[in-house]
């Protein structure tokens, strides 16, 4: 099995920064493309940024220029930067890896439990 455990979030004024974290552990042969998600309430999860194995990313429109994604393979780590985050930005930040899993050698999408960014005007 697989765990990813996210963490940076929090409390932040309009215009702060956060920094994202997640790792992931358990049985890992390698990790594929990584990315964050964020669900406000009452909305749909929606892609916020992703970034392959390669080092490739890309990003939602309304992020590019604020948020920066960034992996660590060494460490099956991958971080986002926010930067001058806005009202809207509040939501639950989830992260997302396609492992391939070692022993059997199969390719699976797995989530954090989320962390939450809320950003106050």
């Amino acid at each position: 099995q697989v765990q990813l455990v996210e963490s940076g979030g929090g409390l932040v004024q309009a215009g702060g920064s956060l920094r994202l974290s997640c790792a992931a552990s358990g049985s890992i042969f390698s990790i594929n493309t990584m990315g964050w998600y964020r669900q406000a309430p009452g909305k749909q999860r929606d892609l916020v940024a992703g970034i392959r194995s390669g080092g490739s990313t890309n990003y939602a429109d309304s992020v590019k220029g604020r948020f920066t994604i960034s992996r660590d393979n060494a460490k099956n780590t991958v971080y986002l930067q926010i930067n001058s985050l806005k009202p809207e930005d509040t939501a639950v930040y989830y992260c997302t890896a396609e492992v391939v899993t070692s022993g059997a050698y199969v390719i699976r999408n797995f989530w954090g439990q989320g962390t939450q960014v809320t950003v106050s005007s």
